[in-house]
């Protein structure tokens, strides 16, 4: 439990300096160069993603709770939104108008969907962390920046193509998830 507590931890710091601390970074960015600092925190993430990985899938099973079978039904159609949330942004789609950080949204409806089907402690700790910190980066942007209007780009061949590669990456995450040995509907994987 403690890589992937590290791990947790080194994505909230990596994360954190741009968000919390702009006039640091700045500080640190005209001392060694925008490329450098931009370099570390890549390298930071990408540590942090790697012990995140490790330290989950070699945490104990400690169960916490145990979520009823229906739940496993509201996951998949949170994780429907959570895609098509996460990905707006690059779509300029009219939920992409209608929000103003529609990635962090899909983080949080994507750490949501998952506590409500893992009841383990390293379940719990994971998504229970990337909940948290998709609701500290929004308040921490919308501090940094202000709140500048929304400014609808959206077309409806944009929406159109969202709305359809929304849907294909749920299908190439429930592949994923079924080849990682998590079959993500309920009930037992085709044949």
């Amino acid at each position: 439990m403690l890589l992937l507590a590290t791990g947790i931890l080194l994505f909230w710091l990596a994360h954190g300096l741009k968000i919390h601390a702009p006039r640091k970074r700045a500080q640190v960015s005209h001392k060694m160069g925008e490329g450098a600092v931009k370099g570390l925190v890549a390298l930071a993430l990408l540590g942090s993603v790697t012990l995140i990985v490790v330290g989950y899938q070699e945490a104990d099973y400690i169960a916490v709770w145990y979520p009823p079978s229906y739940l496993t039904h509201v996951n998949n159609l949170l994780m429907v939104a959570a895609v098509a949330l996460f990905i707006a942004g690059g779509f300029k789609s009219k939920l992409a108008d209608a929000l103003r950080h529609p990635q962090l949204a899909g983080v949080k409806v994507w750490a949501l969907a998952h506590l409500l089907v893992n009841g383990d402690l390293a379940s719990i700790l994971l998504f229970g962390s990337m909940l948290a910190w998709a609701v500290v980066a929004m308040i921490g942007i919308n501090k940094r920046d202000g709140k500048p209007p929304l400014v609808p780009q959206s077309t409806r061949a944009r929406t159109l193509a969202h709305g359809v590669v929304s849907l294909v990456m749920v299908f190439a995450v429930a592949l994923a998830h079924n080849y990682l040995g998590v079959w993500p509907f309920a009930g037992s994987p085709p044949v």
